[in-house]
């Protein structure tokens, strides 16, 4: 664990708890927004990581010292909830659909922006969607933030399938993406890297899998799956995860590193992490017998995050405890997100 990270409380029995922790910043966060300046837009605020990012970084800024920079958190925000906790936290709600708005002059101005927007679900069907979405979105984007940093959350997906045994695919691992989903992915990246090159936009593209936050992830879909009886597939035999906390402070610290040579870095946890392992925890965390699926293959979607670790230190939960958590969370009944990561998927049809 890094001397900077901050350790979570032990209980999160209740979704103010979660919330609580995931957007408690580091003093390392802290740190990286005292050296900074001005306005922060995160673009696609209203998603699944969107909410604890804005409030993380709301947080960290009024700690830093610099309440006068505004956090503008941009959605459609077709869920009131999300924007009532928004604005409860003193983020600025901006209600703008980025695919069908033609004119993004109406997005408030700022040196510092975060791209979160994707479409993965539905991509296997709506590949025009997805490809929209993906990469044609970024250019217009790139354009209109051309003077600004931009932080892009991208995927692991673009990488190929590695061995179980290699420690996963590190950032010099040429991409190879299975699926259009990934493939429009690819995309993405590429399309901030000519607006890096052509217009010397500071990017940096930050490569996750798989964030947990209790309410759903590959420990979610995992334990759900235990807990209500259903065979767990062993076909893609190992997963890397890590702790929303920590994955949206690295977000948010990479900032810091964009660059028109474009800086990019992969974003997991340190640990690679054999699903039936997780499974038969579960299992017995439940008093459950467990049922699976199909035959492990050797090769999987995993990326090597020593240089993520080497920046920004060891994320302040460790796999363990995140196992923990997300038992007490499902047998506690707590709320879960009906969104499924699909981590099992092998063909990249999402």
């Amino acid at each position: 664990m890094s001397r900077h990270a901050k350790t979570p409380d032990a209980g999160l029995a209740s979704e103010e708890a979660l919330e609580a922790s995931l957007t408690a910043p580091s003093p390392a966060l802290i740190a990286d927004m005292r050296s900074g300046s001005g306005n922060l837009v995160i673009l696609g605020a209203g998603g699944k990581m969107g909410p604890t990012l804005a409030i993380l970084a709301r947080r960290a800024l009024d700690v830093a010292g610099r309440e006068a920079d505004v956090v503008y958190a941009v959605s459609r925000f077709g869920d009131e909830a999300v924007r009532a906790r928004l604005v409860a936290a003193r983020v600025e709600v901006v209600s703008f659909d980025l695919v069908q708005e033609d004119d993004l002059a109406a997005l408030p101005d700022a040196p510092n922006v975060v791209f979160m927007v994707g479409a993965k679900f539905g991509a296997a069907d709506n590949a025009s969607w997805a490809w929209e979405v993906n990469a044609a979105l970024p250019d217009r984007i790139a354009r209109r933030y051309r003077g600004s940093a931009i932080s892009v959350l991208s995927t692991g997906n673009v990488y190929p399938f590695v061995s179980s045994m290699s420690g996963g695919a590190d950032e010099s691992v040429t991409p190879s993406p299975i699926g259009e989903y990934a493939q429009s992915c690819l995309g993405r990246e590429r399309v901030f890297e000519f607006a890096a090159r052509e217009r010397s936009t500071r990017v940096a593209i930050v490569r996750l899998n798989y964030a947990v936050d209790l309410r759903y992830g590959v420990l979610a879909d995992i334990a759900l799956a235990v807990e209500g009886g259903t065979a767990v597939s062993l076909e893609t035999a190992n997963v890397n995860v890590v702790w929303q906390g920590y994955a949206n402070e690295v977000v948010l610290r990479s900032l810091v590193h964009a660059s028109a040579d474009v800086f990019t870095v992969n974003l997991t946890g340190p640990e690679t992490l054999s699903v039936e392992k997780l499974a038969r925890t579960f299992g017995a965390l439940f008093d459950r017998d467990v049922a699976f699926s199909g035959e492990a293959q050797d090769s999987a979607l995993l990326s090597d995050s020593t240089r993520c670790m080497a920046l920004f230190g060891y994320p302040p939960v460790s796999a363990a405890q995140m196992v923990d958590w997300q038992a007490q969370w499902v047998r506690n009944g707590l709320p879960v997100i009906a969104k499924p990561t699909k981590w099992a998927v092998r063909d990249g049809k999402f």
